[in-house]
């Protein structure tokens, strides 16, 4: 099978009809999909968060599942439990949710740490152990979790931990005015979602990740360009945590992934400052004097610190 950007191009056109100017966050959503990571979206409720996971799932063909958090949500509700079943005397597993291709977590900080902690295992090992057993999830396994900055009483913050399992934090936005215009005419597009057309297969998206993995060129020098701005977000006066290097591993995999999204097969420094502040952003902690600070801007002025490969 070969392997080309055609598609994605078709794919991200398609899906701007659903999702009228939101390309940007369609394209970093696409692309951290490709890129086997998850993707945390920070924004309020009604501008399209949900549509936006609904309409990948269906032009990518995969399976959805979405998983609504309150406080009073038990780590069952989302990885399912075994029940007993007389007839054969055997426990039964029932699959929740998690079990899914693409799973939306919908307010994930309204729910408790304890069930926040039964999504670590299935981000990181692509597995839930439920009773001392391990199921494996589906592949491709892809979370868009989703939490409102504004509303904080009855939260539950994510813990550091948390974030890091997240390899893009994005936010949507309101629209511009015209944009906002060409919506209300339209009407909502839920709707439509059902009969979207499937323009990507199941094992093309396995075959795209593999390729990305295999087939798209990081130089020597890229490698030493992100090592250098990682030093640089762990040792700034203003940081008290720089990214890890599970951060750093995040930053090359989309950046390869957006090389082959432009058609090449090599990756460039460009990659890696286009996609900073979305990759970077939430993965450093401010001193408590500079909490104040807007943290994009700031990643920005710590990307102009570090020269760039010519």
């Amino acid at each position: 099978m070969e392997i080309t950007n055609g598609k994605i191009t078709r794919i991200l056109a398609y899906l701007s009809r659903y999702l009228y100017g939101k390309e940007t966050a369609l394209k970093l959503a696409l692309i951290t999909c490709c890129s086997r990571g998850h993707l945390l979206i920070e924004d309020i409720p009604g501008l399209g968060k949900t549509t936006l996971a609904l309409a990948l799932s269906r032009v990518l063909g995969l399976s959805f599942g979405r998983i609504q958090c309150t406080s009073d949500l038990l780590p069952t509700d989302i990885t399912g439990v075994s029940v007993y079943n007389k007839n054969t005397g055997d426990f039964i597993f029932h699959p929740g949710p998690i079990f899914n291709n693409i799973v939306l977590v919908d307010e994930i900080n309204r729910a408790t740490p304890k069930t926040q902690s039964a999504l670590l295992e299935a981000m990181g090992e692509k597995q839930t152990t439920i009773e001392g057993k391990t199921y494996r999830h589906p592949q491709p396994f892809f979370v868009i979790a989703t939490q409102n900055p504004v509303e904080h009483f009855g939260a539950f913050p994510l813990p550091e931990s948390q974030m890091d399992r997240f390899m893009m934090q994005i936010s949507i936005g309101y629209p511009s005015r015209d944009e906002e215009m060409a919506i209300l005419k339209q009407g909502s597009t839920r709707q439509d979602l059902e009969g979207m057309e499937t323009i990507m297969q199941h094992e093309e998206v396995l075959g795209i990740h593999e390729h990305i993995k295999n087939g798209v060129y990081v130089s020597e020098k890229i490698y030493d360009y992100l090592l250098k701005i990682a030093a640089v977000t762990r040792r700034h006066p203003y940081v008290r945590a720089g990214i890890s290097t599970r951060g750093s591993l995040a930053i090359a995999t989309a950046a390869k992934t957006l090389a082959f999204f432009s058609g090449r097969d090599y990756v460039i420094p460009e990659d890696i400052r286009e996609l900073a502040p979305y990759t970077i952003t939430h993965r450093i902690l401010l001193k408590e004097d500079y909490e104040q600070i807007a943290k994009q801007e700031f990643v920005k002025s710590l990307l102009n610190e570090v020269a760039v490969p010519a």
